[in-house]
């Protein structure tokens, strides 16, 4: 069973991707907001990340940097999940780390096909 780490300021959006990852017999832990997903990250050591990018107080760009950029949660793949479709905030999540970039709202079996692949690449 994989642990997924959701890092989401949207109860809903929070929700909707515990939900589908729990059915899909994912372990969930959650935070809900940058720094708390840093924290998170660093104490639970999840299989992969899914990162908002607007949040209150620290961004999902500069969470991402935090721990892509951290010793021990390097290793983990981060994918952006995020309701900004511009090319440079593609450009600017994988730059920061993430190994993908998703656009809400985001399709449940393409979201679980990305996991696969960044968790077994």
């Amino acid at each position: 069973m994989y642990k997924v780490l959701i890092v989401e300021d949207s109860h809903s959006e929070m929700a909707r991707f515990r939900d589908l990852l729990s059915k899909n017999n994912f372990e969930v832990i959650e935070a809900t907001n940058g720094e708390q997903g840093v924290e998170m990250a660093m104490s639970h050591l999840p299989d992969v990340i899914l990162m908002d990018i607007v949040m209150p107080e620290m961004n999902g760009f500069q969470a991402t940097r935090k721990i892509s950029r951290h010793e021990s949660t390097s290793q983990i793949p981060v994918i952006m999940i995020s309701t900004k479709n511009q090319e440079t905030d593609r450009v600017w999540g994988k730059r920061q780390g993430a190994q993908a970039y998703l656009t809400k709202p985001v399709n449940e079996q393409q979201l679980l096909q990305t996991i696969q692949s960044v968790i077994t690449s």
